[in-house]
């Protein structure tokens, strides 16, 4: 019998429009290349993915004993939607004691696997298609969430002499339509912070705006504050959250934390999320219809974990002074080199585990003759030359003109840093 295909042309392939143009992420992308080199046998200082080696640093040795008992124990069925108990109740506590947020186990936090499903549910709760979403440049993976809600995107390009943080006059001319501001501090990718003023002046200029809408009946504005940094603050910086600085703002603002990244544990997967009741229902209808929830075993582990607060106090105080060496080394590398006359400028380390390097050299000219001339070019530049991996700022939605780069410490050594500072001055030496 004659193959209908072979009779009638068959359908060619179509995927939806929110796929067809949803882009992968350009970090991931320059670190593929990287390792790349790598697995070819170019020996290359990989500071690019924020992450850590974790031969390097390893989770908590108790969290990892317990992660493993829960398993032992068959610890494997599926975890309420909204996490277990014990760790809410754990999660509870622990915001209570560390940052004096008072947040409900029973309805007002939801764990979930990372972070990611955190901002994916809440994008989901709090936008419509059509609506506005405000975020900075360079910020981390806003752009994407916004096009996967269909949502349209107000981009405002954050100045260095603020910090790279956003302003109440940066926001107050699209105040009047935004529907989410979407801020993180300590921020990815510039490992920056809000100063208390800042960061107050915008919680009054939203409220100003809500009390508005609460006339007229509209929709207010939310505020998602991504803090998932937030017990990594260095030196004199200290970290704010807005409901802590304004409490009326409580029900219009929905929070990104977990154990990720201040526990070194970004592959355990155990994020949270805290807010007002109705958006925290919504969003765990929305992680339960996902999956994204978090393996129960870990739940169980964390929750005994975040339980003993001195536990994690002590593992704490050790890891932050090593992220802190070194993002202070790879500092004053920096500004060695800027000393010496180069074209380089660090921004002074606040958090996260993140240093922001200027390399201007737009319109240098290398051995070859070839002139640099954005940011692309002077990353495979830096890479070829000082086999030194950065990622671009252009990889956070900056223009791809600018010169600032980010800098991840979680694979570094200590004893590589002089090295590593020595070899980009041999880099920069070369240009004329």
């Amino acid at each position: 019998m004659e193959s209908i295909i072979t009779k009638h042309k068959a359908a060619a392939i179509k995927v939806s429009e929110m796929a067809e143009h949803l882009t992968g992420s350009e970090i991931l992308k320059i670190g593929a290349e990287v390792n790349a080199k790598i697995r070819d046998g170019h020996k290359i200082s990989n500071f690019t993915i924020g992450d850590f080696n974790p031969e390097i640093f390893p989770i908590p040795a108790e969290l990892k004993a317990d992660i493993i008992d829960a398993y032992q124990h068959n610890q494997t069925n599926y975890p309420p939607a909204d996490g277990i108990l014990s760790l809410r109740q754990a999660v509870s506590k622990f915001l209570k004691t560390t940052l004096a947020l008072d947040y409900s186990a029973s309805d007002e936090i939801i764990i979930a696997g990372g972070a990611r499903p955190i901002i994916y549910s809440a994008y989901r709760a709090l936008v419509d298609p059509g609506d506005y979403v405000l975020y900075p440049l360079p910020s981390w993976n806003n752009n994407h969430y916004v096009h996967q809600v269909g949502a349209h995107p107000i981009e405002i390009e954050a100045k260095p002499e603020k910090n790279f943080m956003l302003t109440a006059d940066d926001i107050k001319p699209h105040i009047g339509k935004v529907t989410l501001i979407s801020l993180c501090s300590p921020q990815n990718p510039t490992g920056t912070m809000f100063t208390r003023e800042g960061l107050e002046d915008i919680c009054n200029l939203m409220m100003d705006e809500n009390y508005r809408r609460g006339q007229t009946g509209e929709k207010p504005v939310y505020l998602l504050y991504d803090q998932i940094y937030c017990q990594l603050a260095f030196g004199e910086a200290k970290h704010y959250n807005p409901v802590s600085i304004l409490p009326e703002i409580r029900d219009y603002t929905v929070f990104v934390d977990g154990i990720s990244k201040f526990l070194a544990a970004t592959g355990v997967r155990v994020g949270w999320s805290m807010g007002n009741k109705k958006v925290i229902e919504r969003m765990k209808s929305i992680i339960g219809h996902v999956g994204a929830w978090a393996p129960k075993a870990e739940q169980i582990a964390v929750a005994k974990y975040l339980e003993n607060i001195p536990l994690v106090n002590n593992f704490l105080e050790e890891f932050k002074d090593d992220i802190y060496q070194r993002l202070m080394g790879f500092y004053e590398g920096f500004s060695a080199l800027k000393k010496e006359g180069f074209n380089v400028t660090a921004i002074k380390p606040q958090g996260a585990i993140y240093l922001t390097v200027n390399f201007d050299l737009s319109g240098k000219k290398t051995g070859d003759g070839t002139i640099l001339t954005d940011g692309e070019s002077i990353m495979r530049y830096i890479l070829n030359e000082a086999s030194v991996a950065v990622v671009p700022f252009y990889a956070f939605g900056a223009s791809e003109n600018s010169t600032w780069f980010r800098l991840s410490v979680g694979t570094a050594q200590m004893t590589e840093i002089a090295d590593v500072i020595n070899r980009l001055r041999k880099a920069l030496q070369l240009l004329k």
